[in-house]
């Protein structure tokens, strides 16, 4: 690796608030520790606003950033095709948002990565996504950031139809359907939802607040404690 990107790798794992220690960062750029103490000390003289010390870790200030640089021919699939599986799988707003991330994407690379962006043969058909369930995906995700208590009509597997309110935490994709895992009031307990199977959907006009033992982690802790998922999974980022 040359220098120059080892350098933009340690900006990039710095970023965010994240505090990372010189052995983290030699082992995932496969250097010394020494190299690590070098380069940070670099990237310090020139203003970069990384805190910290050895034996402690780094983290960088708020505030910093750099200009796009390149991607590397991995990331270019990767960030298309995920692109493209959100925009046959997501909801409307999602979709347009992954075509408009695509075009901004575009406008910084080179000529020769340009053609590598155009040239990613993996898609994505969307014939199974209704108009209706696109719309719910992002009224769902819009609830789940806001926290907006929201009454459903459901119709389980067995075509009983309930009334429910629920707090809406997360989405899950199955590969083919979507779910909203919520605490559903009713039920007093953690449910899941598939949205194919949700009609009338209407926020109450109430918010909730994370509670101990009703947030999403609580849920994931709950799936693994009964073997319902491996427990090295991490829950924490994008599922």
């Amino acid at each position: 690796m040359r220098r120059a990107d080892r350098l933009f790798q340690i900006v990039q794992h710095l970023r965010g608030g994240r505090l990372t220690t010189a052995a983290r960062l030699a082992e995932r750029l496969e250097v010394s520790e020494r190299t690590i103490y070098r380069d940070i000390a670099d990237l310090q003289s020139t203003g970069v606003p990384i805190d910290g010390e050895a034996g402690v870790g780094y983290i960088m200030r708020d505030g910093f950033d750099l200009p796009p640089l390149m991607f590397t021919r991995d990331e270019i699939v990767a960030l298309v095709a995920g692109a493209r599986m959100v925009s046959a799988w997501g909801g409307i707003t999602m979709a347009r948002a992954a075509a408009e991330a695509l075009v901004k994407i575009e406008t910084v690379l080179p000529d020769s990565a340009k053609a590598r962006l155009k040239s990613v043969e993996i898609r994505a058909p969307a014939h199974r996504m209704t108009a209706d369930e696109r719309v719910k995906i992002d009224t769902l995700e819009r609830a789940c950031e806001e926290r907006l208590v929201t009454a459903i009509a459901y119709t389980d597997a067995a075509g009983e139809a309930t009334e429910r309110s629920i707090w809406p935490l997360g989405l899950w994709f199955w590969g083919g359907t979507w779910t909203v895992i919520g605490w559903c009031l009713k039920r007093d307990d953690f449910r899941m939802f598939r949205i194919d199977r949700i009609g009338a959907m209407t926020p109450t006009g109430e918010t909730f607040r994370a509670e101990k033992g009703r947030t999403l982690r609580d849920f994931y802790a709950q799936m693994i404690e009964c073997g319902d998922v491996p427990s090295g999974l991490d829950f924490l980022g994008p599922v």
